[in-house]
């Protein structure tokens, strides 16, 4: 579950949002990343870091510039992570205690 809420801060930030969008078209040099998303070199690298440790982007270095690309793999995997805890199975952790705090506040009044 760490890997997700890793993840899931990753995807908490605008900038981070827009970069995802912009490589939905296919791979692109970090050049063209600050120049649509009007923002300095640091600032890109920063937010691409973070994506790559998240596993969400890839990158590979060509020359003085960085290519990125979205990781499918990983975007494949977060979406059926988000359907596996927002649907209904067997095994949820709601079962320990369903019903039951309900009930004892009942009971005390």
């Amino acid at each position: 579950m760490d890997d997700k809420v890793e993840i899931f801060k990753a995807l908490a930030d605008k900038n981070r949002l827009s970069i995802l969008d912009m490589l939905s078209c296919g791979e692109m040099c970090a050049c063209d990343i600050m120049e649509g998303l009007e923002l300095s070199q640091p600032t890109i690298s920063h937010h691409m870091k973070i994506l790559q440790q998240a596993g969400l982007v890839n990158g590979e270095k060509n020359g003085k510039w960085m290519n990125y690309s979205i990781n499918e793999e990983k975007i494949d995997e977060v979406c059926e992570f988000i359907q596996y805890i927002t649907n209904f199975k067997e095994d949820c952790i709601c079962n320990r205690v369903k019903g039951k705090a309900c009930s004892l506040n009942e009971k005390e009044e």
